[in-house]
């Protein structure tokens, strides 16, 4: 027996999965860098706080993945 040939829409899914994982990284660090800006004319009193979410959000994505990836 013979494996059957794969779909031919495989390719162009594989061409597209890493463009949309730019698109994705793209939008995020536009999101944190607009967050970032808005945080900043707050001034000071609020980013000790702001920090702290941030960075566990930051860790939080990079967990979640790296456990996908591994699925």
């Amino acid at each position: 027996m013979t494996a059957s040939p794969a779909p031919a829409g495989d390719w162009l899914f594989g061409l597209l999965s890493p463009l949309w994982q730019l698109v994705i990284g793209l939008l995020v660090l536009v999101t944190m860098a607009v967050s970032m800006l808005k945080l900043l004319r707050r001034g000071p009193s609020r980013m000790g706080g702001a920090m702290l979410l941030i960075g566990g959000a930051l860790v939080g994505l990079a967990v979640v993945s790296y456990l996908v990836d591994q699925i």
